[in-house]
């Protein structure tokens, strides 16, 4: 069983810890972050540190990569670069909740996490460092892009694209064909009706774009 670290003690890690828990394919031999310190504990594993120790727990504890259970997009970014440029060949894993329904031809990248009851249909993309909550509905031709995430309850027709660094908030819904730009923040229990462009926030029912945004840009 490979050995794997967390990047981030939080609610999110706590759900990552558990859907990897129930996969039972990595073990995890510790967390990283850095609000705690080295010695202290989280949901179970020791906290060992935080990036800069990244490199010396590469070989000191054989682990073979991991996974950023941060939830802002923007600095989940960021802190994965960071890692590549201590330790180039540190492998990002995948987690995939048992209870997510995953169709044929769907493509899943690197470092991304899928959590409870996610439907995803047949030939959508996900990318990198994407999360994907519960009860998230991914329909058929959909691609999500690097960084992104999707908040509980989104539900997306088919053949849509969210762009890079993108946050979908709670119960949003985008219609067939709709795109949603890059560094975007669409609220909770939106309707998309038309295309998003880039660096936008939008809300409403149908949504409407009230402001423009720069990336790593608070949510709120």
């Amino acid at each position: 069983m490979e050995k794997i670290i967390i990047i981030g003690a939080s609610d999110q890690s706590r759900h990552t810890i558990d859907i990897i828990e129930k996969e039972l394919k990595y073990q995890i031999v510790g967390v990283l972050d850095k609000k705690l310190s080295p010695g202290q504990v989280f949901e179970g594993y020791d906290i060992l540190g935080y990036i800069p120790e990244i490199a010396s727990l590469f070989s000191e504890k054989k682990i073979s990569g991991g996974i950023i259970a941060i939830g802002d997009n923007f600095t989940r970014m960021k802190v994965a670069k960071e890692i590549l440029e201590l330790v180039p060949d540190f492998k990002f894993i995948t987690t995939i909740h048992p209870s997510a329904i995953i169709g044929k031809n769907v493509l899943i990248g690197a470092g991304s996490i899928i959590m409870e009851a996610v439907i995803i249909n047949n030939n959508s993309i996900i990318g990198e460092h994407c999360n994907i909550w519960t009860k998230t509905s991914i329909d058929h031709d959909s691609e999500i892009m690097n960084y992104s995430s999707c908040s509980p309850g989104v539900t997306t027709g088919g053949r849509v694209i969210i762009g890079e660094c993108t946050l979908i908030g709670i119960g949003a819904n985008i219609l067939h064909y709709k795109n949603v730009g890059n560094h975007c923040v669409i609220g909770g229990g939106s309707l998309i009706n038309k295309d998003i462009p880039d660096f936008s926030v939008a809300f409403g029912v149908p949504a409407k774009v009230i402001r423009t945004r720069n990336p790593g840009d608070s949510y709120l």
